[in-house]
């Protein structure tokens, strides 16, 4: 990744000085003793942008709001464990969405549905519900759209010769700004559609469940080094045809 400056970062390459050190100079507070950082480190190369970034947090605004809500629901999802400095996780995803919706005030929450994903939808709105949220739900399919609308071949569907609608996320994110949405959770849209949606909805979006038929919506069971699809997508190009 490159900024106009044709300064790259990489931090994934400190995974290594994690695994040695248990800690990266970013996550040390002592410079002194702190793993050297490295020459593409972010904060080096971008140091005016984190600058920036920084002060919009330490503002007044939305985006202070949020950052220092999610800065307080991290620590309130951990746990220490008596007798050890550990800790230990103690709330899901569900629960972490729902204590920050809590502490920002939100009340109507949208939910970009997956026609796959109906039934964890409806038990995600009972929860919400019970929780004391307004929930809407907006499946993808709304508007029963033919694919071919869209210019697909009849080949590139996914049964060829049948009926298939098209995902419309624009339309999820627009019904969902029509009703004065606070917040709107991804519930296993595509990849591509959830960046329309993204795109188009007004109000801050996170992402619940992403879709992967393969692993179970697990997608980074993919990253494990013993898993087979991260070796075989490592040994020879990816061939979309």
């Amino acid at each position: 990744m490159e900024n106009e400056q044709g300064a790259s970062v990489t931090c994934s390459h400190c995974s290594a000085v994690w695994h040695k050190e248990g800690t990266t100079n970013c996550w040390s507070g002592d410079p002194a003793v702190a793993p050297p950082r490295p020459g593409n480190c972010p904060a080096g190369t971008h140091g005016e942008v984190i600058a920036e970034a920084l002060e919009l947090m330490k503002g007044e605004g939305e985006d202070a709001k949020m950052a220092f809500v999610a800065a307080r629901v991290e620590g309130l999802c951990y746990q220490p464990i008596p007798g050890s400095d550990a800790v230990n996780a103690r709330w899901t995803r569900v629960e972490d969405t729902i204590a920050f919706a809590k502490l920002m005030g939100y009340q109507k929450i949208g939910i970009a549905t997956c026609i796959g994903l109906l039934e964890e939808c409806e038990r995600l709105v009972a929860i919400l519900k019970a929780q004391g949220f307004t929930p809407y739900s907006v499946c993808c399919k709304a508007g029963s759209i033919d694919k071919n609308d869209l210019g697909l071949a009849e080949g590139d569907k996914v049964r060829p010769g049948t009926f298939e609608p098209a995902c419309n996320p624009i339309a999820q994110a627009e019904i969902c700004n029509g009703l004065g949405t606070d917040m709107n959770m991804i519930v296993g849209l595509c990849v591509g559609h959830d960046m329309l949606f993204n795109k188009y909805s007004k109000a801050p979006v996170t992402t619940l469940v992403v879709k992967d038929r393969v692993t179970g919506h697990n997608p980074a069971a993919v990253l494990y080094g013993q898993n087979f699809y991260y070796k075989r997508l490592q040994k020879g190009p990816m061939v979309v045809e």
